[in-house]
């Protein structure tokens, strides 16, 4: 089939890679693209947040596990690796549905869990460098034979496509007037320190974490609902480095070498389904809050499995 993917962040570039590998002949539109998506700001790490809904995204999320890893064994110039992460909790709560998908999870024992907090685990989870992950995803949607294009579509009616994948992210409030997507504002800070270990408070109003990648070490963060303002808040980054300091004593702000902010596109719940519009078939990917890199394999499968049972009908 001939397939529209508008988009060029992560969701946009794996959507067009699966669709790719099934066949299909793919163009790809984007007004941006690498390093100037949302998705070059992501911190990035393989971990649900800020997204609905459960029953499916564990299921994505564990299916882009799996892929994560692969592709970090066959190509490690996609920029993957594994780190372990402990996350700390106020509350007692069940572990993840997800816990039982990965390759290292344990409730952690009393005497190790932070100062402040309770209760916690310890998990092994993809580490994904998004300047190195993102050229790597464009070049394999080359290699595969993607038309890419420059441009901003305006209206999904005026477009001409067997089926559109619609991977807008934030643009698909105007785009599709879904005023339910609405941004998470996200600032970190970037560190040339290593901590050894990720460390994590994943509740929207304490949001915390340090996360180490091999060039930098990536601190968070903010959760602003609502907040469409992308300039850096001086306010914001002593927040952060406030609470990173309570995980990690040691951090050394003179290490600091770098800033970004970001708007996640969050919804009540992720929207991956089909609608018919003016006799236009297309799929919508977008509303995945805080967790894009994490379901973007899961969601790809499940738009190449919508678009071949529209081959097929």
């Amino acid at each position: 089939m001939d397939c529209l993917v508008i988009g060029a962040g992560v969701s946009g570039l794996s959507c067009a890679v699966r669709l790719l590998e099934a066949g299909h002949s793919v163009k790809l539109v984007s007004e941006s693209f690498s390093p100037d998506t949302v998705s070059d700001t992501a911190a990035a790490i393989w971990y649900p947040f800020l997204v609905q809904p459960v029953e499916k995204t564990d299921r994505w999320g564990a299916d882009t596990y799996r892929e994560l890893m692969r592709i970090m064994h066959e190509s490690p110039e996609a920029g993957i690796s594994m780190r372990l992460g402990r996350e700390y909790l106020r509350k007692v709560v069940p572990s993840p549905g997800w816990s039982s998908e990965i390759t290292h999870f344990r409730l952690l024992d009393p005497s190790e869990v932070a100062k402040g907090y309770v209760h916690g685990w310890e998990f092994e989870s993809p580490i994904i460098e998004m300047p190195l992950y993102l050229p790597w995803l464009m070049r394999l949607v080359r290699e595969l034979g993607a038309i890419i294009e420059t441009a901003t579509v305006a209206s999904l009616s005026d477009i001409e496509a067997d089926v559109i994948v619609n991977c807008t992210g934030m643009g698909a409030r105007e785009l599709c007037d879904d005023e339910r997507l609405e941004p998470i504002r996200g600032q970190v800070i970037y560190l040339k320190q290593d901590p050894g270990i990720g460390q994590f408070d994943q509740q929207p109003d304490t949001l915390t974490y340090t996360i180490p990648r091999s060039d930098v070490t990536v601190l968070g963060g903010t959760a602003q609902v609502g907040d469409w303002n992308l300039e850096i808040s001086e306010a914001d980054e002593e927040n952060i480095l406030a609470k990173c300091e309570e995980l990690w004593p040691e951090l050394d702000r003179a290490n600091i070498v770098g800033r970004a902010v970001g708007l996640r596109p969050s919804r009540y719940e992720v929207r991956l389904e089909k609608e018919v519009l003016g006799g236009q078939t297309i799929i919508h990917n977008y509303g995945h809050g805080g967790a894009g890199v994490t379901l973007s394999w899961g969601c790809a499968d499940e738009v190449a499995r919508l678009v071949e049972e529209l081959s097929q009908s």
